[in-house]
């Protein structure tokens, strides 16, 4: 089918400091964890975009002009909407044209090209598809969007260790669903340890963890 029809979205934010990776600023200072996200955004972009497999978009709420100074001017922008994580993932899905649909965040740097193809490749058969992370949570959904799920995200309880539980309740019992191989959710500097020794700096790009940091404050 090639890159028709086939829809990969990035959720993002600006990378302002103390609005990105609050859990893991505690550890390495809203500068360092400013300086993480947005490297990590920026890696899976590059990494990621593939026109000849899939249209990336990049789904974020900013203004256009502070989008384009953030990320490569030739990604699609698009915007979330607003609520909760699962209102703006269906506002999204609302938005896009219509075939199968992947959806990752950025909390999982080491995601590649290699894992959206499995992704696509398993909407060929079922009707959904995640990727687990090991908070709890899921680093990937994907939807084949051939059937209705009226109720989708609806009572999930985000940010804790039964998202991945509560989504998959909230599809219809019919549909076939697969999931991925599981993946670190960089939350913690203990996160950040886990990924660099488990991915290497120069596999995810060259950011290092930071030294404690005061920010300013003594």
């Amino acid at each position: 089918m090639g890159a028709y029809g086939k829809n990969l979205v990035l959720m993002a934010k600006p990378p302002l400091m103390g609005r990105v990776k609050t859990r893991l600023s505690r550890d390495i200072g809203t500068v360092g964890a400013a300086q993480f996200y947005r490297h990590a955004v920026e890696r899976l972009l590059r990494r990621l975009q593939v026109p000849r497999e899939w249209n990336l978009r990049l789904a974020v709420n900013a203004r256009p002009e502070d989008s384009y100074q953030c990320w490569p001017r030739d990604v699609i922008r698009m915007p979330q909407g607003g609520g909760s994580l699962g209102q703006r993932m269906g506002f999204v899905l609302d938005n896009l044209p219509p075939g199968p649909t992947v959806i990752i965040g950025t909390d999982s740097p080491q995601i590649e090209p290699e894992h959206i193809r499995e992704a696509f490749h398993a909407l060929g058969r079922d009707d959904a598809v995640f990727g687990p992370s090991d908070d709890g949570g899921y680093w990937l959904i994907g939807l084949a969007r051939r059937r209705p799920a009226p109720r989708l995200f609806e009572d999930v309880a985000w940010s804790t260790d039964t998202a991945l539980d509560d989504t998959i309740a909230s599809l219809p019992e019919s549909f076939r669903i697969s999931e991925m191989s599981e993946l670190i959710d960089v939350d913690n500097r203990d996160d950040l340890e886990d990924l660099n020794a488990g991915w290497g700096p120069m596999r995810y790009g060259p950011w290092r963890p930071l030294p404690e940091q005061s920010d300013g404050a003594s």
